[in-house]
């Protein structure tokens, strides 16, 4: 959610500087909620009285959550206005506030905290992640989706743009991005859960229209804080490079379709009950 973030207002300092919008986020929606479904699939949901969903964005994952606990208290949180708007919109029974990831205080506790496609954005995940554990109810469980395709083509693509222009200086160090491998995660949470589910999938997405539907997906998410930074001008330059790169690593098949590989990265930890 490259995808959604859970930050704090305008100008935290845990995300890129760029409005997330809900709209663009959507166009590819039926393909980035797929990964929820299969994440909340492996969560195990006896006794769940309360689930929230941080990083909420536009309410798609959130309304899966609560389709799997039909008889839990939901809740949304998120860090775009726009995107919690969204969110009210689509399930207007479910309370959704703005929230910050990094400095999230709350006295309740929670049977479920999902975490799909938000915590690439968040820094020091050796902090964040134990302290996600401790706001669950024994037994709760902590369900992550995390992108995991920094070294997939149209990342390596959008580097190599960005450090190829007047705009260089300005996008050095632009993607802030947080990633470590299932080995990493497993060894963290393992000695503060008592089971720990790490597993990998690549998806294989068919998007219509080529080159331009890739740049599309990635304007709503990975693109965002790049394309911020530049003015109007360098923007339609840079897009157009960007394409360019796109079309070659993607090559369209005869009916114009293009199939985006896309793996991530899914963890259930849960704690022990008591």
């Amino acid at each position: 959610m490259t995808e959604k973030a859970i930050t704090g207002p305008a100008h935290d300092s845990t995300r890129p500087q760029a409005d997330w919008q809900a709209k663009q986020y959507m166009l590819f929606e039926n393909e980035r909620t797929r990964p929820v479904r299969d994440l909340l699939a492996a969560v195990p949901t006896d006794r769940v009285r309360r689930a929230v969903d941080i990083g909420c964005g536009p309410g798609n994952s959130t309304e899966v959550l609560a389709a799997r606990l039909p008889g839990a208290t939901v809740s949304g949180i998120d860090s775009s206005a726009d995107m919690i708007a969204a969110a009210r919109r689509r399930l207007p029974t479910v309370s959704f506030e703005l929230g910050d990831i990094s400095t999230w205080n709350t006295h309740e506790r929670y049977d479920v905290i999902l975490a799909n496609a938000v915590l690439q954005w968040v820094p020091d995940h050796e902090r964040v992640m134990p302290a996600l554990l401790e706001k669950l109810a024994g037994g709760g469980s902590l369900a992550v989706q995390m992108p995991d395709n920094l070294e997939e083509p149209a990342h390596r693509l959008l580097r190599e743009v960005a450090g190829d222009g007047p705009w260089a200086p300005r996008l050095d160090g632009v993607e802030r991005t947080v990633r470590h491998g299932a080995e990493w995660y497993y060894a963290l949470l393992r000695p503060l859960c008592e089971r720990v589910d790490v597993w990998r999938t690549t998806y294989h997405h068919p998007l219509a229209g080529g080159a331009d539907a890739v740049v599309e997906w990635f304007k709503g998410s990975a693109l965002r804080p790049f394309l911020a930074a530049l003015d109007d001008r360098e923007r339609t330059t840079f897009l157009q490079r960007y394409r360019d790169e796109i079309a070659n690593a993607y090559p369209a098949l005869t009916d114009g379709t293009v199939l985006l590989p896309f793996p991530r990265l899914f963890i259930v930890a849960t704690r022990a009950a008591g």
